[in-house]
This record gives C-alpha cells, sequence and structure tokens, in this order.
C-alpha cells in the first residue's frame, strides 16, 4: 500500500498546481484527502477511486473531480499514467461541490498537459492563462457514469467483499467465495446488500462488470478478451451489456 504526495500546497503563488505521477499495475493508495480541490486524469492506464458511498472507474478519456477534503483512495487496475490538477479552494472556479466522473475531450486533455509541462511556471502570465482556460473546459465537461455504490465502513466485512469483487469482478468467483474471504454468511451479506446497497449481489456487481467493461472497451480491449475476463461467454456477455446498456458491447463507442 502507498499514500499520495500531493505538491507543496502552501506555497504561495498559482491557484491551480499540476503533477505527473506513474504507478504500477496492483498498486493500491490507502484513503487520504486534501486541502485543495483536486482533479485525477488518467492520461493511460484505469483506476478505481474509492471514495465515502461509491467507487468510480477512471479510464483514458475520464477523469474524477474531488472536492477539498474528500477521503480518497485510488486502486490502480493496469499501469497508470496519472495527471492531477490541484485547486485552491478559496479561489472561484463553480466546479461542482461532489465528486464527479468527468469526460475528457481533446482540448481539455491538452490543457491538462500543456499544465504538468508547465510546472515551476505558475507565475507566468501564459500559466495562469492556461489555467483559466483550464477551469472553463471543466466546467464545461459532460459528466460520465462509470460508478458504483459502496457501503459505508460500519461492517467491515460488506466494505471487504465490495472492494474485492472490484479488484476481481470476474463470474469466476461466487457469492459463496467471496462470503467466506469475508467471513460472513451469504445470508447474512445478502441482507446487508439489500439494507446498505437497496440491491442485491448480483445486481451489484454487475454495475462492478459494466464500469470496467465499458473502462476496458474505451482503453481498446477487444470484447473477447473482456468477456474472459470477466468470467462470460463470449455471446452471454454481450447478451448482459446489450440488456444493461442498450447497445452492443462492439458499438458502445459508435
Amino acid at each position: 500500500m502507498a499514500r499520495a504526495a500531493p505538491p507543496d500546497l502552501h506555497r504561495p503563488g498559482a491557484a491551480l498546481r499540476a503533477v505527473a505521477r506513474s504507478y504500477p499495475r496492483g498498486l493500491f493508495i490507502e484513503p487520504h484527502a486534501h486541502d485543495w480541490g483536486q482533479l485525477l486524469y488518467a492520461q493511460s492506464g484505469i483506476m478505481w477511486v474509492e471514495t465515502p458511498g461509491e467507487a468510480v472507474l477512471v479510464p483514458p478519456l475520464r477523469a474524477v473531480w474531488l472536492p477539498a477534503q474528500v477521503p480518497h483512495a485510488v486502486r490502480v487496475v493496469s499501469e497508470l499514467e496519472m495527471r492531477n490538477i490541484y485547486l485552491r479552494p478559496d479561489q472561484p472556479h463553480s466546479l461542482p461541490g461532489s465528486t464527479q466522473v468527468l469526460e475528457v475531450r481533446p482540448l481539455l486533455r491538452e490543457l491538462i498537459l500543456g499544465l504538468v509541462a508547465e510546472q515551476g511556471a505558475e507565475d507566468t502570465e501564459y500559466y495562469q492563462r492556461l489555467s483559466a482556460l483550464a477551469v472553463l473546459e471543466l466546467q464545461r465537461a459532460q459528466h460520465s457514469h462509470l460508478r458504483v455504490p459502496l457501503p459505508d465502513a460500519r461492517d467491515r466485512r460488506l466494505l471487504n467483499l465490495c472492494q474485492a469483487v472490484i479488484a476481481s469482478p470476474s463470474q469466476a468467483f461466487s457469492f459463496e467465495q467471496h462470503a467466506t474471504a469475508a467471513g460472513a454468511s451469504v445470508r447474512t451479506l445478502a441482507r446487508l446488500f439489500q439494507d446498505s446497497l437497496g440491491m442485491g449481489f448480483a445486481h451489484w456487481r454487475r454495475q462492478v462488470q459494466l464500469a470496467t467493461a465499458v473502462a476496458a472497451l474505451i482503453e481498446g480491449t477487444p470484447v473477447s478478451r473482456i468477456a474472459a475476463d470477466l468470467g462470460y461467454r463470449p455471446s452471454s456477455f454481450s447478451d448482459m451489456f446489450r440488456r444493461e446498456l442498450g447497445v452492443a458491447p462492439s458499438d458502445y463507442l459508435s
């Protein structure tokens, strides 16, 4: 496990700072929070960002906005090139007051990369104008839906099971196996799913699988590989995907 080390946010100067980080597959960054609002952008690779009450999946072309002081953990699914932007909370920016997954269009992508490339030049007029345009694009960004609910931490057994499914969403692992690993009976965990999340285990895991599948499609993974990784036959996976999202996986990005 690791803990993220933000840039020096107490140093006077610009209201926006940008940093680049690289993380290996399988890394888990423990829950933490920042004094500034934070945008986490996956230039390449995929990560889950876990916040109180939900987990959001961040593949390329997506970013997650976290307001200041929101606790979050990061689970790296595949080798990750992360680009972060920090916004000082005492500056007006009109960004949401809650966690959001945002679509990163080409202009916003280039602005993020440009800000990272200009680290150390925060006091220049060029950097300040670049920052202002990036904030404007963030305000205009469309919201995405790669998010699933998480239980609170009052019952660690349920939270541990949910985190295990996020780490390994394949149908190859049964509810009974997950329950055994979590140290609780199937009956107890089935009740906790309904009480805490308002749905059964199968429905909840399907949401995780769909988010995982969409992220993999964005990354360019073949449908047959996605189906195999999630424990489906290709035809069964396509049927499930179409039933839930109204379109075949091969047509999702069209």
